[in-house]
């Protein structure tokens, strides 16, 4: 399971939904942001702001669901404290994810209601603009029946998890998101079962475009930013703003 929901979105407690705003970030600490997230999703509930979208890297750190089973972190405690890697437990849905440079995390802030959407249409938005992502980047990738996110050879003998989705939603307001590997150390996936699932081979678009060794950089992250918000925003019928 991957989303996790707190109580129905108010009548009328949102105004018209407009355009998407989106805002590169940049390299932010993971309480940052989630500070940031919870603030927006009050407003959006309150009907003081539109929808968001924030698009963003994290210094290395492990999340895990609000259910998640800590025993999926397969480096010992002394191991993360040499490397300064946090293990934080937040409100989403799902098991442990790596976040690290060079990586995409895009948290979308939309009050779902305001825009007719249920929660599997929104999904499936989602894993759409990180296939499309992959896809201008020359990747052929997208979803894997019963495991949500994004896939390479999702269908095959070798499928290889390229992007990562958990959400929350509260008063009807999504936040968290998705996590798409660009030029990450995939090194750093030796840490966790990625996923709550021993032996998934994790991939990035650097590694599927045959660059092995090329180094994780904020720069690589911001293009692929751009690509999966104007995608993101198509696909729910919004206009984006902001980039």
């Amino acid at each position: 399971m991957v989303i996790e929901t707190l109580a129905p979105e108010r009548s009328g407690s949102t105004p018209e939904p407009g355009p998407i705003a989106a805002s590169w970030l940049g390299r932010v600490d993971y309480h940052e942001s989630l500070a940031v997230q919870k603030r927006l999703v009050a407003e959006r509930a309150d009907g003081l702001i539109g929808d968001r979208l924030l698009l963003l890297e994290h210094p290395p750190v492990l999340t895990l669901g609000r259910t998640a089973d800590s025993a999926h972190v397969r480096a010992d405690p002394a191991t993360l404290a040499g490397r300064g890697i946090e293990v934080i437990r937040v409100e989403r849905g799902g098991e442990v994810t790596y976040h690290g440079p060079g990586q995409l995390v895009a948290y979308p802030i939309i009050a779902l209601g305001s825009r007719g959407l249920m929660i599997r249409p929104f999904v499936r938005a989602l894993e759409a603009a990180l296939a499309a992502t992959c896809a201008a980047h020359g990747v052929q990738a997208g979803p894997r029946d019963g495991h949500p996110g994004c896939w390479c050879d999702p269908a095959g003998p070798d499928p290889r998890k390229i992007g990562a989705l958990g959400l929350r939603v509260e008063r009807g307001v999504s936040y968290h998101g998705i996590a798409l590997n660009v030029s990450v150390d995939l090194a750093a996936f030796d840490l966790i079962d990625p996923c709550g699932m021993p032996g998934v081979t994790s991939t990035s678009i650097a590694m599927e475009r045959g660059e092995p060794d090329a180094r994780p950089t904020t720069a690589s992250v911001e293009r692929a930013a751009v690509i999966f918000a104007t995608v993101f925003a198509a696909g729910l019928g919004a206009p984006l703003t902001g980039l």
